[in-house]
């Protein structure tokens, strides 16, 4: 018999419920306790030993607005001084309770890749929407206007096109093979100048001022750090061709959302699809809501029915090297 103490992992009851074997059979014999989170504050359960923040822990919780179970969930991390790992759903771990962790030496583990393939996407989808003037046209339909694309509304053909995609992990890759199907260019901005294994034209964050203009669409899909904050700014959005079109399914922090509804005012660029703001949910006075060349979703270009399954692995992969 094991002299090993229980780990104890905290997690949602459905959790428990979905993955409980999986989990004994990657501790391999190792005890351990599921420990559930608590569904309201003031009812926390006691120190654990690692967390799982799973979708539905998360909620409808954002950064900027932390909801129950949530908040919950982060009063037992705050109060377990023997927690050394907490693994999240996202992508990013960005959230100002990842940050507390961290300085307290608690190993934070994401979950990059699982949605890159949904998230990429939505990139594409929005592309190809704002490519085709989907937006302008279904007001048309609300309007009962027929109103074709022709004259002056005739879109430009996107083959010959050059996306600057900010960010290369799995959403930027998976983007570019996209576009590339398309016929469309594509230049890459990350963390250092040096081109990738496959050749591709490659700058750094901080020359993307100097090669905005090239671009009829940036797309960011970079995790948010000291680099990436603000990075689009009037200076950048000024740079870019005045047919250009910003796509934002990274973070809405990595954009200066005010100066970039100045340039949309003034037209300066055609167009934007936003899925994340810098202050989430998006106020309902923003004029994000209403400018005729925003396209606004609410964070949602992750979110796929197949993405539990894909987190939980992920999971199931970092506890068996826990185990070892």
């Amino acid at each position: 018999m094991s002299t090993l103490q229980p780990l104890r992992i905290l997690m949602s009851a459905s959790t428990r419920e979905r993955i409980g074997d999986a989990i004994s059979q990657a501790l391999d014999g190792r005890p351990f306790e599921a420990v559930i989170a608590a569904q309201a504050h003031g009812n926390e359960p006691a120190d654990v030993d690692v967390a799982f923040i799973s979708r539905d822990v998360t909620g409808l919780s954002t950064k900027h607005c932390v909801l129950e179970p949530l908040e919950a969930f982060y009063v037992t991390l705050r109060r377990s001084p023997k927690l050394a790992w907490v693994h999240v759903h996202s992508a990013g771990a960005d959230r100002p309770i990842f940050g507390e962790l961290k300085a307290r030496g608690v190993r934070v583990t994401t979950s990059s890749g699982a949605n890159a393939q949904v998230v990429a996407q939505t990139a594409l989808a929005a592309i190809l929407s704002l490519a085709r003037e989907f937006p302008r046209l279904f007001d048309a339909q609300r309007a009962r206007t027929w109103t074709p694309l022709i004259g002056g509304l005739l879109p430009r053909d996107l083959a010959g096109q050059t996306a600057v995609i900010v960010g290369w992990g799995p959403i930027g890759q998976t983007l570019a093979r996209y576009l590339r199907v398309l016929g469309l260019n594509v230049i890459a901005v990350r963390s250092a100048a040096t081109p990738s294994a496959d050749g591709v034209e490659t700058y750094a964050f901080e020359d993307l001022a100097r090669i905005a203009g090239r671009a009829d669409w940036l797309v960011l899909a970079c995790p948010l750090s000291d680099r990436t904050r603000g990075l689009v700014d009037a200076r950048v959005l000024a740079a870019m061709a005045p047919h250009a079109r910003l796509v934002n399914v990274a973070r809405g922090e990595i954009v200066a959302e005010a100066d970039l509804i100045d340039a949309l005012r003034a037209k300066m660029l055609a167009g934007a699809y936003l899925d994340v703001f810098e202050h989430e949910p998006l106020d309902a006075e923003s004029p994000l809501w209403t400018l005729p060349n925003a396209f606004v979703t609410p964070h949602s270009a992750g979110h796929s029915d197949g993405n539990e399954a894909r987190v939980d692995r992920i999971f199931l992969d970092y506890l068996r090297q826990w185990r070892q």
